[in-house]
């Protein structure tokens, strides 16, 4: 009865706290989830107050309201939307995504929205390159997934150069601009939107002749969203909306900003996802804290079998890199069972699974530490074993844990970055989002990095006093 008295406040806690993510609710069949990415402006990127916007984004709010459905935008970035797609975790994307063979084995496409083309792009004070001959023997640039990476993909033995992918396209051009590749390709709305930003690069090369972009749903699957959507994209364009949302995103000569106003403009979004990534931290440290107490004492339980159980768990969660835990969770089970799993969800999962496997080392090594004797006299005394493990082991036990429990929160709270592979907005994301809109590369990753400076040197403290009151 004590212990379930011990453990009711942390579930409340996490119940509380995971209450507050705002889970998203199917409501009815007009109602549809699109993920798209948050990193490929002019197409889908986030404004100076965090909403969503761009060509994309633009197009899908005018077709929803001439054709009268309702949906719920996930940003996910370009590849964890394909993959959320396929695995039947939402039901389309749009994202600048070319219609390709491929791609149509796996989906159905709209009808074609945006015609593009592939342009190179070197670092604006460079003379050398002028063609793709000059890239003999050089390292190029590409973002995974694009036309651009298509097409670089397709001329890298013709011309003799290699890749060097990224996921988004402000690392493709900091990679340009830092000398350790010599050009970049990229869709041409898409560089001259950067160039005009003040990325650092210029356009050295005349468009090629590439694909087209269209909105996909899954193969076989959401048909009448599909037909909506082509209803839709005929009447925008005949009504003149189609190109008043292509004049609002190409051809804007604005004046980029200082990176005093893009700091000031960009800090709300920063704050939210540091909140963000505590928030994600502390629920799953509450979970992990439960499976570690529980496998902590089967690992030093005198029962083979529970200690056996306990060493497999442990191996599995601390063996399985964090990112794989991560898409096997969101992706594959969600895909072999045939259900939808929330992000925050999945993310928790993973990450509770994962510190779990260390804290159950932290609890065992804590016990351990406390010498034999002390158990040994109780149980002559007649104390049963829990209650000696309870009353004497544990309470000396946790004066030893304390340091390696905040160090695991900390571990914890770092961990959290990976999630932004399947959709979690963490601070590492928020800065990401907010780079992809101003290309403030290095300042902005400043920021970030004092931000999880101050957190981690605040849980540091708080171990030092810890230590000092439960020493006394």
């Amino acid at each position: 009865m004590k212990r379930l008295k011990f453990l009711l406040p942390l579930l409340m806690l996490a119940t509380v706290l995971l209450g507050s993510f705002g889970l998203p609710v199917k409501a009815n069949a007009e109602h549809y989830e699109i993920a798209t990415d948050e990193t490929f402006a002019p197409f889908e990127f986030q404004n100076s107050k965090g909403d969503l916007i761009g060509i994309d984004m633009d197009i899908v709010k005018a077709i929803s309201k001439d054709q009268g459905f309702t949906y719920t935008m996930k940003p996910m970035g370009f590849n964890a939307a394909v993959q959320a797609l396929e695995g039947g975790q939402v039901d389309g994307v749009i994202a600048g995504m070319s219609i390709t063979d491929e791609r149509k084995n796996k989906f159905d496409f709209s009808d074609p929205y945006f015609d593009s083309g592939v342009v190179m792009a070197i670092k604006k004070d460079n003379d050398t390159v002028k063609s793709y001959k000059d890239l003999k023997g050089k390292k190029v640039a590409v973002k995974t997934g694009t036309e651009g990476y298509a097409f670089a993909d397709k001329n890298k033995d013709k011309y003799g150069y290699t890749l060097v992918p990224f996921d988004d396209s402000a690392s493709m051009y900091e990679d340009v601009k830092g000398g350790n590749s010599i050009a970049c390709f990229d869709d041409y709305p898409v560089m001259a939107y950067g160039v005009k930003q003040g990325n650092g690069l210029k356009i050295v090369t005349d468009m090629e002749r590439g694909g087209q972009y269209g909105f996909a749903v899954q193969k076989g699957q959401n048909k009448e969203l599909l037909e909506a959507f082509n209803k839709g994209l005929v009447n925008i364009k005949n009504s003149g909306e189609y190109q008043k949302i292509l004049d609002k995103y190409i051809g804007s000569d604005a004046e980029p900003d200082t990176f005093w106003d893009t700091l000031v403009s960009s800090f709300p979004a920063l704050l939210k996802g540091l909140w963000n990534t505590i928030q994600l931290t502390v629920i799953s440290l509450v979970f992990a804290a439960l499976l570690g107490l529980v496998f902590g004492f089967l690992k030093v339980s005198r029962s083979k079998l529970l200690r056996g159980i306990a060493t497999v768990y442990v191996d599995v969660f601390r063996g399985i890199p964090l990112i794989v835990l991560a898409f096997f969770i969101y992706f594959g089970i969600p895909q072999a069972f045939n259900f939808r799993m929330d992000p925050n969800i999945a993310a928790v999962i993973t990450l509770s699974l994962n510190a779990g496997a260390y804290i159950t080392e932290i609890i065992r090594g804590g016990i351990l530490a406390i010498d034999k004797g002390q158990m040994e006299a109780a149980r002559s005394l007649g104390v049963p074993y829990g209650k000696s493990m309870m009353k004497i082991i544990l309470p000396q036990a946790v004066r030893v844990m304390v340091p390696s429990f905040i160090n695991q929160f900390v571990i914890t709270l770092k961990d959290t970055s990976i999630m932004s592979i399947i959709g979690i907005v963490e601070l590492t994301q928020s800065g990401k989002i907010i780079i992809a809109r101003t290309f403030e590369t290095s300042g902005i990753w400043l920021v970030v990095a004092i931000m999880y400076l101050v957190v981690i040197t605040a849980l540091t403290k708080l171990s030092n006093v810890l230590e000092r009151r439960l020493g006394k």
